[in-house]
């Protein structure tokens, strides 16, 4: 069974990890362009809830309550997604290598997206495609690992690697044909990674889908426990665990779809963050998934403030996870703490 924390140690990283996100979701509406107070935010939010008399220029309200809400909302609930995501993957498979995106959900989102934007070059329509081609890499993957009659968790991840390279060469087609004045750049910036149009109608899909898988997977996270045992334990202790296997990465990958189709392919959270969380709370995936969950959210928060406020035109996402994911997953790994121990 995974080895127990102290108990101060668990209680100071509970506090830590409920009290970090609220922390950081206040802080993150002070930062941007145009100067807003503390205390003027803490009210324009205050007021979508309580009777609050409005002294504060309109302006200021959309700036809050249209541009950065949405914005901040977005952050947290695709780095808290793919950071669960990556943990469940990691638990299910039993690898501490893989990803949300080992079964080629972000090489069908990026084709899927490219579709959209060469067929019909708008917003929602490239969401849901997106979403849909997203899945339907994952599909895919269990489509040929029934036909050939392979039962391992192997194979399923060697079909990831067949499915996410088709999807990458399709990709590679659209860019080839498209315009590259007005239809190449869209899809180039799209699969970058970027927050910078987020408004809450786009976040609105992305949390009926998140939300519900996310409570899903909490109230099964301590099942992964006895996966993480292994097949003929789990099975010894009455698990279903073909059953279990399929729920988990069904709900997992419905998260990662979800996050790519609002955000572009934003590398690197559900691999390093998993990681961090074992570090701080152990490998219980009882604390391991909520603690994800918080650490998840925040780092995207961070990056997504950090590539709006440092430079004055904005750095795409997933070249900021890259460049921070890349060297401290490297440290990990030569510190051996990719071990599930």
């Amino acid at each position: 069974m995974p080895a127990q924390t102290s108990k101060p140690k668990r209680s100071l990283a509970a506090l830590l990890l409920v009290l970090l996100p609220i922390i950081l979701f206040l802080l993150s509406f002070l930062l941007g362009r145009y100067p807003v107070e503390p205390v003027t935010v803490i009210k324009v939010i205050a007021s979508q809830f309580l009777p609050i008399a409005q002294d504060w220029p309109p302006v200021v309200g959309s700036v809050v309550l249209d541009v950065r809400l949405p914005r901040v909302l977005a952050a947290m609930v695709v780095g808290g997604g793919l950071a669960i995501a990556g943990a469940c993957y990691q638990g299910v498979f039993r690898n501490p290598l893989v990803s949300p995106f080992t079964l080629g959900v972000s090489a069908g989102a990026g084709f899927g997206a490219a579709v959209a934007i060469l067929l019909f070059g708008e917003r929602y329509a490239t969401q849901a495609c997106a979403f849909v081609f997203g899945l339907l890499a994952v599909a895919i993957c269990f489509a040929m690992n029934r036909f050939f009659r392979l039962n391992s968790t192997i194979a399923l991840v060697l079909g990831g690697v067949i499915v996410g390279s088709l999807f990458t060469a399709l990709l590679s087609l659209l860019k080839y044909v498209a315009d590259p004045n007005s239809k190449l750049p869209v899809i180039e910036f799209w699969l970058l990674g970027s927050l910078s149009s987020v408004s809450t109608a786009d976040l609105v899909p992305v949390l009926v889908v998140t939300i519900p898988c996310v409570a899903a997977l909490l109230a099964l996270r301590w099942r992964l426990n006895l996966l993480a045992m292994g097949d003929e334990q789990a099975r010894i202790m009455g698990v279903e665990v073909a059953r279990l296997r399929l729920a988990m990465i069904l709900l997992s990958t419905l998260i990662a779809a979800s996050a790519v189709s609002i955000s572009g392919i934003i590398g690197w959270v559900g691999l390093v963050i998993p990681h961090f969380a074992r570090i701080l709370v152990g490998p219980d995936f009882r604390r391991l998934l909520p603690a994800t969950l918080s650490l998840g959210a925040c780092y995207l928060l961070v990056i997504d403030d950090v590539a709006r406020t440092v430079t004055a035109a904005e750095v795409p996402l997933g070249i900021l996870t890259a460049l921070i994911g890349a060297p401290v997953f490297m440290l990990l790994l030569g510190r051996g703490r990719l071990g599930w121990a």
